[in-house]
């Protein structure tokens, strides 16, 4: 190798240092797990021991112009990635967020009541209530305008391309489906109309064969506080949902408490009410105690006409301790 091509190898190699140092990322992991005992009054349970680990990868990068982008992995079940998403923070015009986890569009405020621990129907008890999910509970494109809003206000705009539940590796399709074109959402939150007050309202459709007709949601609500204590409320309705096409709409409402930093408490209720007009009421009763990076849960739960059967009555408790880190 001659001295002209060494310098032109040495100056090449510096160059693609200083770019992967003026562009090197991160990448963060996090984690826990959870251990339950779960106790169903009338019901055959098996073994009532169970368990859930928990482990977040957020990878984290810039580009030259300021935009940043995030690619976040969660693992939540001890066998396989629950969802993941890539989204990406411009400088002036929001952030674009890929999402194949839900919680997106819809989906964020699908219930957004107080708890002490969970959401009302998502303590061990099988509830069988429906609630929205609009584009943004599929694979979803996102987008958070974040920028030239009022203080305290967030608006996003979620759209699905064929929002029928499938997650694709890259290059790969989706297939047949009930669901004949795209989804979308829009959902906008505000926090700083007053001390303590957070409303949110969305609307969303889908756009279904023409059999069924388009799946339509909407939710609104807001909660609302004050010292230690938060109160809220929602409802929400679903119109064309499946292949019966029937219709869901809901009401819930929620007190929580913070005894002090480490001891909360909460009760929630969720009535909803289908096409059968049949109504399903599920309450909970909870209470989480912290110590540094574990926590003990319980919940008392019961639902009345459970899967929108009428009659079908149910009771059951969870404990649960989990650790961080």
């Amino acid at each position: 190798m001659n001295k002209l091509t060494k310098i032109g190898v040495s100056a090449l190699c510096g160059s693609l240092a200083s770019v992967a140092a003026a562009n090197a990322g991160s990448l963060d992991v996090t984690g826990g797990a959870t251990a339950t005992y779960t106790s169903l009054d009338g019901a055959v349970t098996g073994n009532p021991l169970g368990m859930a680990t928990a482990m977040t990868f957020t990878g984290n990068g810039e580009l030259d112009n300021g935009t940043t982008f995030t690619l976040t992995i969660a693992h939540t079940n001890k066998a396989a990635y629950t969802g993941s998403a890539i989204a990406i923070t411009t400088p002036s015009i929001g952030t674009f967020t890929y999402d194949e986890g839900g919680g997106t569009g819809l989906d964020r405020i699908d219930d957004m009541m107080p708890t002490a621990w969970e959401e009302t129907d998502g303590t061990g008890l099988p509830v069988g209530l429906r609630t929205v999910s609009g584009a943004g509970g599929n694979s979803d494109i996102e987008w958070n305008v974040g920028v030239g809003l009022p203080d305290g206000m967030n608006v996003y705009a979620s759209f699905a391309p064929r929002p029928d539940g499938s997650k694709n590796t890259n290059k790969g399709v989706g297939g047949a489906s009930g669901i004949e074109g795209n989804g979308w959402d829009i959902v906008l939150t505000h926090n700083a109309l007053l001390d303590g007050l957070n409303i949110f309202a969305g609307v969303g459709t889908i756009d279904q064969n023409p059999g069924l007709g388009d799946k339509d949601s909407e939710v609104y609500g807001a909660t609302y506080a004050i010292g230690g204590a938060t109160v809220g409320y929602q409802h929400s309705k679903e119109d064309n949902v499946g292949a019966s096409a029937v219709y869901y709409e809901n009401d819930a409402y929620a007190l929580s408490y913070s005894i002090n930093d480490d001891l909360s408490i909460s009760y929630g209720v969720h009535e909803s009410k289908g096409s059968s007009t049949t109504t399903l009421e599920a309450e909970s009763i909870q209470l989480a105690y912290s110590v540094g990076g574990a926590s003990i849960k319980f919940a008392e739960s019961k639902v009345d006409n459970q899967n929108y059967v009428s009659g079908t009555n149910k009771e059951g408790r969870t404990i649960a301790l989990t650790l961080a880190f």
